[in-house]
């Protein structure tokens, strides 16, 4: 039986989840986790062989969350399984050590090939997200400029485009204030920005996160 902890904000999508990995199937979900947090201590608790989870979600999020699940074990096997389907969340998430990346779209019977895979140690990237990292990798002109940031900056820049003050960030990462300034300013650099203004509008033209979501969106209307 495979152990699955399902990570996900949305209580209703854990509920359907739970329909498309039926025991019957070999498959046994052990948790549900709302935020990374969450996700990381159940994990720390149970185990599980295989932790589905979503990436923008409240606290530390998904890609904090996987860096601090696979340092509790690198048994624990990770798969990003989100509606964030562009770069560079694939990119990202990989590079925190998930092991599978598909998106919500999934058809049942490609979810469960990917749990059986990544369990047995190998590695999934469901097809559209395959094709989108092939290509960046051979042309780097369908790239975002969000490829530059390291793990750690792409984190606290999600972070700083959800509105959450420098304080949150600090105590929610374990990180001081002035080291949270610190990689404020080297993601401002690296992306050609000089606030948070211009990097949430930034964001909103990348896809990573929607206008109305800003208090924006008479700027980019």
């Amino acid at each position: 039986m495979i152990r699955i902890l399902v990570v996900d904000s949305h209580r209703l999508f854990r509920m359907g989840l739970r329909k498309m990995l039926p025991e019957s199937n070999g498959f046994s979900i052990v948790a549900e986790a709302e935020n990374g947090e969450q996700a990381v201590d159940l994990a720390r608790e149970l185990m599980p062989h295989v932790v589905l989870m979503d990436i923008l979600m409240p606290g530390i999020g998904g890609l904090e969350a996987t860096v601090r699940i696979r340092r509790l074990s690198l048994d624990i096997k990770v798969v990003a399984l989100t509606a964030c389907w562009m770069n560079p969340f694939p990119l990202q998430m990989l590079r925190a050590g998930a092991t599978g990346y598909l998106t919500k779209g999934v058809h049942q019977d490609e979810l469960h090939l990917a749990i059986r895979k990544v369990y047995a140690g190998r590695r999934y990237v469901c097809g559209e997200i395959a094709q989108q990292l092939a290509v960046e990798a051979f042309d780097t002109s369908q790239g975002t400029p969000f490829n530059r940031l390291s793990g750690r900056e792409m984190q606290i820049m999600l972070m700083i485009i959800n509105c959450h003050k420098v304080s949150d960030i600090s105590e929610n990462l374990h990180l001081s204030p002035k080291t949270i300034n610190s990689y404020r300013y080297r993601i401002f650099e690296k992306l050609g920005v000089t606030s948070d203004v211009e990097l949430t509008l930034l964001s909103v033209r990348y896809g990573l996160i929607r206008p109305e979501a800003t208090g924006l969106s008479e700027l980019v209307s």
